[in-house]
């Protein structure tokens, strides 16, 4: 603070013996200033302090940053109007201040506070400083020139200009605030409290103005974000535990079901059918279905068979037993039907007691061959029953397994004991191969569900070398039976299988025999 009056008395062409006054900066005496809030303008009332650049107790000097605060529209750096010390901080970091409202205490000296943002502030006690000893105006230049010598560089290089001043040069990259944004000092104030970043949100008021319920729908959002994280983690929790889930009466009918099959002694048998001849036979009966099951394709005749007598109709079929695809399935269960009818043992059910036996049990046989077909539902395992198969042709055993899926798809399931009467069937077929790809099973046989069960793999396109060196590529599906021991022999089950095979193998045995 002495090298401005210091280096102007020694610059003076006037001699030293005509200085006759106190140079002011030894004769001025320490100030407390009030460094107000000045107003900026654009109609801002408030300001909130946003950072201070320097401490209390702390060293400024004129044009260095002071502070920083931030109004509704913009933030602006205050610089420090003169050389002191800051005394004491009046407004904190995140605090709102008022124009007008002091913002801190700065000590300076007397002859150096002009500013018109400053108050002076009267100190406690109206003592005069103790005047300064005089001192000759020789020795006043002597020891004035021997401390110019001793002035560091630090202290002797340029002050940096202050923004009004016309060689003033503003920096090439703007100091981007990232809280430039529009809103209230006390909105401001309120973010920082919940810890809300400015720059995230859209403003709703004027001009996008950020308003304090701009803040609170920016809490809530996070809120319920962070209960669905929340129950998305218990959720996780949950699945990670285990499930007690009880037996629906479907199910708990099967578990009670399958305890029961381990009273009867299974005996298996497995085997492939060769379905070459049916896959040839299979585009010719689909170019042909009656038009009852599939209206879509039927066509008036050009000339009426009913001209000169009316000609029998065909019963009604429903909807849900309409088709326009014939599949292997219908003709397998009309081969084993027909194999059925050759072998009485496969009709036969078992009755446990008879009073005119003795107690013993008894054999009933059935005179035409009931199926059973295995349904799975999204309720469950079902087994409908298609009676007296034998007397149906391949195309109404389609209809009526596409009219029992039909059922059984329905929720809750439309199965009723028109479809699974209690007497059952005596053969149970199950086509686990339209599910999945395994070849061979090993079903299981269950109390009232007949003597046998056989399951139906998936087929396949092989290379058999069986009938010839050369082989041929057949189409085969595998067969798996399980039957009730106590009634059929192993012997028997594979010869009525053979019996089977020769229908299978030969559909045009089905045509020489009048189906």
């Amino acid at each position: 603070m002495l090298i401005r009056p210091l280096r102007r008395l020694l610059t003076r062409s006037t001699a030293v013996s005509h200085f006759h006054t106190f140079p002011p900066c030894l004769s001025s005496r320490r100030i407390l200033q009030n460094f107000k809030l000045a107003d900026i303008g654009e109609g801002i009332t408030e300001c909130e302090v946003i950072r201070w650049n320097v401490k209390e107790l702390g060293t400024i000097q004129s044009f260095e940053p002071l502070c920083e605060v931030q109004s509704d529209k913009a933030s602006v750096e205050i610089t420090s109007p003169f050389d002191g010390v800051v005394k004491e901080i009046l407004v904190k970091e995140g605090e709102v201040a008022k124009v007008g409202q002091g913002l801190c205490v700065i000590e300076v000296d007397e002859e150096l506070s002009d500013s018109g943002s400053v108050e002076q502030i009267e100190p406690a006690s109206s003592d005069a400083p103790a005047p300064l000893p005089m001192i000759p105006n020789s020795k006043l230049v002597e020891d004035a020139a021997s401390r110019t010598e001793h002035i560091p560089e630090e202290l002797s290089a340029p002050r940096r200009l202050h923004p009004m001043d016309p060689n003033y040069i503003s920096p090439s990259t703007p100091n981007v605030n990232p809280e430039n944004v529009l809103a209230k000092p006390s909105v401001r104030h309120y973010a920082r409290q919940s810890k809300v970043d400015l720059t995230l949100l859209s403003g709703s008021g004027r001009d996008g103005r950020i308003e304090k319920k701009d803040i609170d729908a920016f809490l809530s959002q996070q809120a319920s974000s962070s209960s669905t994280h929340s129950g998305s983690a218990a959720l996780r929790a949950q699945a990670e535990q285990d499930v007690i889930v009880e037996l629906g009466r479907t199910r708990y009918g099967m578990w009670k079901a399958m305890t029961q099959s381990l009273e009867i002694p299974h005996f298996g048998y497995s085997t492939s059918l060769d379905l070459t001849s049916l896959h040839s036979l299979l585009p010719t009966l689909n170019s042909h279905i009656p038009s009852h099951f599939n209206p879509s394709k039927s066509s008036p005749l050009p000339i009426n068979p009913s001209a000169l007598h009316p000609a029998p109709s065909p019963p009604p079929v429903p909807e849900s037993a309409q088709f326009t695809r014939l599949t292997y399935l219908p003709i397998l269960l009309k081969t084993l039907a027909k194999a059925m009818m050759a072998w009485p043992v496969l009709r036969s059910s078992i009755t446990p007691g008879s009073a005119n036996g003795g107690g013993k049990p008894t054999l009933t046989i059935r005179p035409h061959a009931d199926i059973a077909v295995a349904l799975s539902t999204t309720t469950g395992l079902y087994t409908p029953v298609i009676p007296h198969a034998d007397t149906h042709s391949i195309y109404s055993l389609s209809s009526q397994l596409k009219h029992l899926s039909f059922l059984g798809r329905q929720v809750p399931c439309a199965l009723t004991v028109n479809e699974m009467p209690k007497r059952g069937a005596t053969v149970t077929l199950s086509n686990v191969g339209a599910i999945g790809d395994g070849e061979y099973a090993h079903p299981v046989l269950v109390p009232g569900g007949g003597v046998a069960i056989v399951a139906i793999g998936r087929a396949r396109w092989v290379w058999d070398v069986s009938k010839s060196d050369r082989g041929e590529r057949r189409l085969k599906v595998g067969v798996s039976w399980s039957a009730d021991h106590r009634v059929l022999e192993g012997a028997e089950l594979a010869a009525f299988v053979e019996s089977w095979r020769a229908y299978v193998e030969a559909p045009e045995r089905l045509i020489g025999e009048g189906i």
